[in-house]
């Protein structure tokens, strides 16, 4: 019997428990008290605002993948094939590509078909039996003032530095042209047309404005027209005549030769002093356009022009 009471007094204490929240209950209150305020809920990887908070970090906490991709960055200096033969001025990128298709190209030593093959600036491309210059040519077409000179000489302004910026290569003046003599005077790197133009063989024509001391005599200027000797060489000039609406001291001459100082001492052996020479045109080109000390490009068809002279 006490067994049995105790059981049921245990039974009977059970049921009469204080009524107090029960601990389940109890717990869902805690957390739905605590949740507003949980901080790992609103800054946590998991935290939708997580996005919103990106423009607000600093540089220096950023990966390190991104800056090491923006310093191992390196620009490459390869060019395509067709481009490198069209640069050096031999024919255009389209013909450049039905060249490198028949195998006339070759590279290092290498017969290349492969359209879209990459070289090196350093690499040696022979274009139809020519080892070509992978710089692109350019022809600037300067009006050079008095006081300028193509010489080296320390005590005479350089001519070349007029067109200095035209082109990051480096541009060499087709004949010589003293401080004195100004007009018409072409800088290129191609190295073709500067050894044609200042061949002694070459055939283009050069017209130069003389300004003398006194006007020219006609007998004078028949005589220039029959030949002079300079140095015990005949000069031959394709005519000479006064200058139209201008002093008889105002003289036209053209000639062949690239000697700018023939002009000078072809007036000279006739007793005449030269106080101004001016080239007006060579080779076909004039000044018309170029103001005196400004310079401009020639033009696709004025390159084709000189090269078929």
């Amino acid at each position: 019997m006490n067994t049995g009471r105790g059981k049921s007094t245990r039974g009977g204490n059970d049921k009469k428990k204080p009524s107090g929240p029960p601990r389940k209950t109890a717990s869902k209150k805690k957390t739905s008290e605590k949740k507003p305020f949980a901080s790992k809920n609103v800054f946590s990887g998991s935290s939708p605002y997580k996005s919103d908070r990106k423009p607000f970090v600093k540089g220096n906490q950023e990966t390190p993948e991104q800056p090491k991709k923006a310093v191992l960055k390196k620009v490459s200096d390869d060019i395509r094939l067709n481009k490198y033969i069209a640069n050096s001025g031999v024919c255009s990128r389209r013909d450049a590509d039905l060249y490198i298709q028949s195998g006339n190209v070759t590279v290092n030593g290498q017969v290349v078909t492969e359209m879209g093959h990459q070289v090196k600036p350093t690499d040696k491309v022979v274009f139809d039996g020519i080892t070509l210059n992978p710089e692109k040519k350019v022809y600037v077409l300067l009006n050079k003032p008095k006081g300028f000179s193509t010489s080296e000489d320390d005590n005479v302004s350089s001519a070349y530095d007029l067109v200095r910026n035209a082109s990051k290569y480096l541009l060499k003046p087709i004949g010589r042209m003293d401080k004195n003599t100004i007009g018409l005077l072409l800088y290129t790197n191609d190295n073709e047309m500067i050894q044609k133009f200042t061949n002694d063989a070459q055939r283009s024509s050069k017209l130069y404005q003389v300004s003398l001391d006194k006007n020219l005599k006609f007998e004078d200027l028949e005589k220039i027209q029959k030949g002079v000797y300079i140095k015990e060489h005949k000069v031959w000039v394709e005519d000479v005549n006064y200058v139209e609406n201008e002093p008889k001291s105002e003289v036209g001459i053209k000639l062949k030769s690239s000697n700018v100082k023939i002009v000078r001492a072809v007036f000279e052996s006739l007793g005449y002093n030269v106080l101004k020479q001016d080239r007006v045109m060579f080779a076909g080109l004039t000044k018309w356009g170029v103001t005196r000390g400004q310079y401009r490009f020639l033009t696709e068809q004025e390159v084709i022009n000189l090269k078929n002279i």
